[in-house]
């Protein structure tokens, strides 16, 4: 249910693909999303893409997994880490709503972009579970302790254009153009050594 394509040398895409479900993750496919980042990155790569198939990114944790304790799963922080922690330039290439914990993988990319139709929330208010920890940080980061606020406790469904100028989107796409833009964005890296990548996005992050 985890696709990885290397399309050229040092650009992997990687793509959720549980469509039917909406690309409600299970343990096992976040298992497969921890191993496809770390093999990506073994494989020299300088720009990884997660996107996924279908009209929606990922709905989150599957309900029945979520209910088995899959809601509180350290597997979460593990996956939102090693996308952090790769030394190569992240894109989140949202082909719809993010929402859940899945919204934690997007907010560890350096980029995001993502097509008009996308929303982006995180219901930890509603259903009762505490966010990853670092989601919080991140999300506070890139639009601010309010509007993180808005999105955590209030439980607001947010659109991409409110996204966008939020700093939660950096770019909103047409969806035939989603993996084309990503490329385009990620081009500079490509081009650059590896260990120049690496030590820009140090620097980058801090």
């Amino acid at each position: 249910m985890i696709e990885t394509n290397s399309s050229r040398e040092g650009f992997f895409t990687i793509a959720l693909n549980r469509p039917d479900k909406a690309n409600a993750l299970t343990p096992g496919m976040i298992e497969q999303l921890i191993a496809a980042v770390r093999s990506a990155v073994d494989g020299g790569a300088r720009a990884i893409v997660l996107t996924g198939r279908g009209r929606v990114f990922s709905a989150g944790a599957d309900l029945e997994a979520a209910r088995a304790g899959l809601a509180t799963s350290p597997l979460w922080e593990e996956l939102s880490g090693a996308i952090a922690e790769a030394p190569a330039l992240t894109i989140a290439a949202l082909n719809g709503t993010a929402a859940g914990g899945a919204l934690g993988m997007v907010l560890a990319c350096d980029l995001r972009i993502a097509v008009p139709e996308a929303r982006i929330f995180y219901p930890v208010m509603k259903l009762g579970f505490l966010p990853q920890p670092s989601d919080p940080a991140r999300l506070g980061a890139l639009a601010g302790r309010s509007r993180a606020a808005m999105i955590l406790m209030a439980g607001q469904k947010i659109g991409a254009e409110t996204a966008l100028g939020w700093g939660l989107l950096d770019r909103i796409v047409p969806s035939d153009a989603l993996i084309e833009t990503a490329g385009e964005l990620a081009a500079d890296a490509l081009g650059a050594a590896p260990a120049h990548v690496a030590g820009v996005k140090r620097m980058i992050r801090g």
